[in-house]
């Protein structure tokens, strides 16, 4: 029902009547082949996405579908496809959203696992972009330094530095940034005193080495996010002893690394009913415990401290080290796979230390209370810094535009700021279930364009009660930290961030475009061209 009525949404938009949602994904996949090629030197397109990772990868592949007349090419800065799952390369690295849901809608994970490993993820993102030719439309180490935007031309000029170090200028109609919201070429370090006297090593996983090497070594994670719950019981097998310390505790949840009910689903049904179930049952059920978990907080943290300490057992302290200070969601849950956190801990190969650093030693860290962690190797995984746009500079008609001061209007495009969308997913829920709505809604804006002869669009706030929330959806440290650099929600729609799957299919698979707030305008013609 869902489908058949988004392909209807697709046929108004377009103009068109939509064929059925299987035999259209079936000949667009045959058509790829044929599909539009970019000429090597070519540098100008109807359309441009910065960043093949996830989100970009799946921008391209709507574009194919919904907009097959569309020039477009991807502008990458790494050597590689994949992101955030091609530069992450610690041990244990893994998806803390489940595959069905973080995989893409339009073709369905199959591996084993619902919770997957890195590897595992790139190898997909691979073979999704090789299956559908958005590899080939592909510019690998092409870094957009600088983006102008002219409403004269209705055109963005990018200034692009290319593999050779030189700037080259490309230039398009409309801009999709899928550069992520966090800086690739460092993470967060705080800095502690003494850090130079340490005569081990220091790592932060951001730069993991391939080399390193930790066999019988006393390993110490500084962290207690995503990354440390990771790493922490990945380096068991081989490290003498590994001790994860954190300030504060965090939430952890144990899951199935497994899903047996998508598994059944996948050997009972045809694929595609199978992914479709799968999918939708993720997604209601995460909906239903985060809301269940803002509704009745204090019982969402007793439950989740009694599934801990039931998989902990007895002798841990559990108020120090697995009560947090926060209410369950103010910051993201850790997922740890079958429980692998709590049974190393619980055997004796993993040590969980709840304390403040005072300064490195020669030796490890000597802590607040006076104690001293000795160790050979010091991991720091204490978080990403947030950058907006992958810090290219925006101008807007000769202006230089601050995100940080824009507001962001149905989570994917700035006010007053033309023809620029940017994917950013969820952070209570798959990154792709809002990659994917992002990338629909860009596609439906292209097609009305071209219907209504439209040549750019800019969100415009023009309700005086519309007031800016700089308050970000989390309150990790990282997002603490970025909140200057990132587009403010606002007060209301469509300008409030609702962080709801189901609210936000129907605003932007389903709703209307013209809402009052996007303002379509047309290219003016010019007094030379007019004489």
């Amino acid at each position: 029902m869902l489908e058949q009525a988004r392909e209807q949404v697709a046929a108004r938009d377009a103009g068109t009547i939509a064929q059925p949602a299987a035999k259209a994904d079936a000949a667009n996949t045959a058509a790829n082949v044929t599909a539009f090629k970019p000429k090597p030197d070519q540098v100008d397109f109807d359309v441009i996405i910065v960043g093949a990772g996830l989100s970009g990868i799946g921008v391209a592949y709507h574009l194919q579908r919904d907009c097959p007349k569309k020039s477009f090419i991807i502008l990458e800065g790494r050597e590689a496809l994949g992101g955030t799952w091609d530069l992450f390369r610690y041990p244990g690295i893994r998806s803390d959203s489940d595959m069905h849901t973080l995989g893409f809608r339009f073709r369905p994970w199959r591996g084993e696992k619902a919770i997957a490993d890195g590897p595992a993820i790139l190898d997909y993102l691979n073979d999704t972009a090789r299956e559908y030719g958005i590899d080939r439309k592909i510019r690998f180490r092409h870094k957009v330094k600088r983006a102008s935007w002219s409403s004269t031309d209705a055109r963005w000029t990018l200034d692009v530095e290319g593999p050779d170090g030189k700037t080259v200028a490309y230039s398009c109609n409309f801009l999709q940034m899928c550069s992520g919201y966090y800086d690739y070429d460092g993470g967060y370090m705080p800095g502690w005193p003494g850090m130079d006297r340490f005569k081990g090593e220091i790592v932060h996983p951001q730069k993991w080495p391939q080399d390193l090497d930790y066999a019988g070594k006393r390993v110490v994670v500084i962290g207690s996010g995503a990354t440390a719950v990771t790493l922490v019981p990945a380096m068991t097998d081989r490290a003498a002893q590994v001790t994860m310390l954190q300030r504060s505790p965090t939430y952890i949840v144990a899951r199935p690394a497994k899903d047996p009910i998508a598994n059944w689903l996948y050997a009972k049904l045809p694929e595609g009913l199978a992914h479709t179930a799968a999918r939708w049952k993720n997604i209601l059920l995460s909906m239903y415990f985060y809301n269940a978990a803002r509704k009745n907080p204090d019982g969402a943290k007793q439950r989740i401290i009694a599934m801990a300490k039931a998989n902990l057992g007895p002798d841990i302290d559990m108020a120090k080290h697995f009560t947090p200070r926060y209410n369950p969601w103010d910051q993201r849950l850790c997922l740890v796979p079958d429980g692998d956190l709590f049974t190393a801990i619980r055997a004796g190969k993993a040590v969980v230390v709840t304390d403040e650093i005072e300064t490195f030693t020669e030796t490890g860290l000597k802590l607040r209370s006076g104690d001293e962690l000795p160790a050979d190797i010091i991991v720091t995984a204490t978080g990403l810094v947030m950058r907006a746009l992958g810090g290219m500079q925006l101008v807007v008609d000769g202006k230089i535009v601050n995100s940080g001061t824009s507001m962001s209007y149905k989570g994917m495009m700035f006010s007053d700021v033309p023809n620029l969308a940017s994917t950013f997913g969820y952070t209570n829920a798959s990154w792709t279930l809002k990659a994917d709505l992002t990338a629909e809604y860009l596609c439906r804006i292209l097609n009305k364009m071209q219907r209504g002869g439209y040549a750019y669009c800019t969100p415009r706030n023009t309700d005086p009660t519309v007031t800016p929330d700089a308050t970000p959806p989390l309150s990790s440290g990282y997002m603490q930290r970025g909140k200057d650099v990132m587009p403010k929600q606002g007060s209301k729609r469509p300008w409030k961030l609702y962080q709801n799957y189901a609210k936000d299919m129907l605003a932007l698979r389903f709703g209307t475009i013209d809402d009052g707030t996007l303002v379509f305008s047309r290219l003016q013609q010019r007094a030379g061209k007019r004489a």
